[in-house]
């Protein structure tokens, strides 16, 4: 009675928590609120699209000119010409490039993830995960802190909500976490209502700046003079530009946005999943016309803002700090239009951090789980919001909800991934002959890794919360890995022809299969391995046999189909080969499949293997191989509790 009284709210509570975990994971199954791609000849318009990238990209501006002036100074407005120069002549050519080799959305991580293989490809990928978790996060909780930042400065509710920031973002992260446990469909017309706002109002506000500075001409002349007294020349003021615009770098955020938002876009009649022509075309239309009203956006704006509100502004504590845009909008068009732009910009960072808890929620799931090395409720979308939110909080109290402590952060997030997506297109290039185009993304490389590379040094926090995130997924996935070490990892199995006739013609007697190691393949070899068989398990000569090899692969994938096939050698010994990550869990699945497809209790034989049991172990988690026989056995008993169905194991 117990049993039917009291599980079935948990049974309920968990039934909700992993809702959708059947489908995820599988071709066609997709986590997270952009996730579900639109068919190849249907989606949005690529401009409607791009306000998703949009609420990313786009919302920076609500702290972008104060961090850019709190960087540089005076050198502002320079240092963001070379940010621009380098957005379209760098990480636009680059992910016009992702968006050809990558037209699902995947990302640059998926390409290299192509072009590595093995423990060192999986361990890349796990750490371009932990700078990408790194980006997505910071972008939630940045996002938070300046629109708390926005609330708390509005001349309106100042005298109330001072001091309460750290509350007021804590209060925004958890709201963000409860919206995506209630179920999140991330609407691309809100997005496109938000943008278009945003963007209307950053432009009036602009227009009034660029007017008050023209007409207050000695604006312009006490800026110029001031440069040229600390700097001297202009020479001097580019170089000391170029080396403070790393510091800028979150201008470059949402390039790998407008990547994952790819599906999204309407392709046109003739494209196939295979070749979205048209889909990549105006998904390249997206990533430009974001990136250069992006770009207009960020000379603007941080030409009016050096130039009209005073550098102690800017500072921690400062009214224009975090909300350098808004300032100006309450200074020069009174507080019924600022209140107006701070619910707008706060609506938008609230809308970024959602955006950016959507990338980790379509990230994560993609990866971890198909290396096994994230539990099973991993591919499910609200166990992972708590996880997520929870850093979030974390991340946010340690930061003190501070938007510029958390700049270098996010701002190495970005650049290790336009890095990474600059290094896989030139291998890209390099790999299809393309020789200038190959030199071109070579540069381009060298330029974000030196970026990336000055941002590490002048703001370490960055690569430390990084470095924090990347420790932190390698070691829970190594260890989730080892938990799920004895898991039936083989999601199919296939036999074909001549290896169904085997498995069926020896299911009329009893089903016997040998466990052999392929070596040479000489008549010598099956015929010794056969009679010490029939020794080793004391056998009459008339028992006959099957014989199975499996060849391994990439030990450190760690689910895949497994395709069989049988052949006769010799003219009398039948071999089964497979080819899989792991020796036990090929041969478990074949011996599962066989029962299942005959009725009948399969036998397999094996030999005992030399060596320690622990450096076998390590043999079997790290290469697939190792102690074969008691490892398929445990294989077995976690995959078929019930003794009496299970395929018998014999060692000699």
């Amino acid at each position: 009675m117990a049993i039917t009284e009291h599980p079935p709210s948990t049974s309920r509570l968990r039934t909700w928590m992993l809702e959708g975990l059947s489908d995820m994971g599988k071709p066609g199954g997709h986590t997270g609120p952009h996730a579900e791609p639109e068919p190849p000849h249907k989606g949005q318009r690529w401009w409607r699209v791009m306000c998703l990238t949009g609420v990313d990209y786009f919302s920076t501006l609500g702290y972008q000119p104060g961090i850019a002036a709190l960087a540089a100074g005076l050198l502002g407005p320079i240092a963001t010409i070379v940010l621009v120069i380098v957005t379209l002549a760098g990480a636009l050519p680059v992910y016009r490039r992702v968006a050809e080799e990558s037209p699902h959305g995947e990302g640059s991580i998926a390409m290299l993830e192509r072009l590595l293989s093995f423990w060192q490809g999986k361990l890349f990928v796990l750490t371009l995960l932990g700078f990408a978790a790194t980006d997505f996060l910071i972008t939630i909780t940045l996002s938070a802190a300046d629109a708390s930042t926005h609330l708390v400065e509005n001349p309106h509710l100042t005298g109330a909500l001072h001091g309460q920031q750290m509350l007021i973002t804590l209060i925004l992260v958890a709201l963000l976490g409860a919206v995506f446990l209630k179920g999140f469909l991330e609407a691309i017309g809100v997005a496109t209502a938000l943008v278009g706002v945003y963007l209307a109002l950053n432009v009036v506000v602009v227009a009034v700046g660029l007017y008050h500075v023209i007409t207050a001409a000695h604006v312009i002349t006490d800026w110029s003079s001031a440069l040229t007294a600390q700097h001297g020349n202009i020479f001097v003021m580019i170089g000391l530009a170029l080396i403070v615009f790393p510091k800028l770098a979150l201008g470059l955020s949402g390039f790998e946005t407008g990547v994952a938002v790819m599906p999204h876009v309407q392709g046109d009649p003739g494209d196939t999943e295979e070749k979205p022509t048209g889909r990549i075309r105006d998904t390249k239309k997206l990533l430009t016309t974001a990136a250069l009203i992006m770009s207009a956006f960020l000379i603007t704006s941080s030409f009016v803002t050096t130039l009209l509100i005073p550098e102690n502004d800017f500072k921690t504590g400062g009214p224009a700090n975090g909300r350098a845009l808004a300032y100006l909008a309450h200074e020069y068009l009174g507080g019924a239009f600022g209140t107006v732009y701070d619910v707008s910009t706060i609506a938008i960072l609230w809308f970024a951090g959602a955006s950016a808890m959507a990338g980790l929620l379509n990230l994560m799931p993609r990866y971890l789980p198909r290396y096994g090395m994230a539990p099973h409720w991993a591919r499910a979308v609200r166990p992972m919001v708590i996880v997520f939110t929870l850093i979030a909080f974390l991340v946010t109290w340690i930061f003190d909800a501070n938007v510029d402590a958390q700049g270098g952060a996010y701002a190495t997030g970005v650049l290790v991934l336009i890095s990474s997506a600059a290094i896989a297109v030139t291998i890209a290039a390099r790999k299809a002959g393309q020789r200038k185009w190959t030199i071109g993304f070579a540069v381009i490389s060298a330029v974000f890794l030196y970026t990336t590379v000055m941002n590490v040094i002048e703001r370490p926090d960055g690569v430390k919360i990084g470095a924090c995130f990347i420790a932190g997924i390698i070691l829970v996935s190594l260890l989730s890995r080892l938990a799920r070490a004895f898991e039936l990892r083989v999601t199919s199995v296939t036999l074909d022809p001549m290896a169904e006739r085997f498995v069926r013609d020896m299911a009329s007697r009893k089903m016997r299969f040998i466990a052999n190691e392929p070596g040479h393949r000489d008549k010598a070899q099956y015929r010794d391995k056969i009679e010490q068989i029939r020794a080793d398990n004391d056998m009459p000569e008339q028992e006959d046999f099957v014989f199975v090899e499996v060849t391994v692969t990439d030990p450190s994938e760690f689910e895949a189909g497994l395709t069989v096939r049988g052949e006769v050698l010799h003219d009398r010994y039948r071999v089964l080969t497979l080819e899989s990550a792991s020796i036990p869990n090929a041969l478990a699945a074949l011996l599962l499949h066989a029962r299942d497809m005959t009725g009948c209790t399969p036998h397999i034989y094996f030999e005992w293997t030399e060596g320690g049991p622990f450096a076998n172990f390590l043999r079997f988690f790290l290469f697939g191989q190792g102690e074969v026989a008691p490892v398929t056995r445990e294989v077995l008993r976690e995959a078929e509790p019930n003794r009496a169905r299970r395929p018998r194991v014999h060692t000699g």
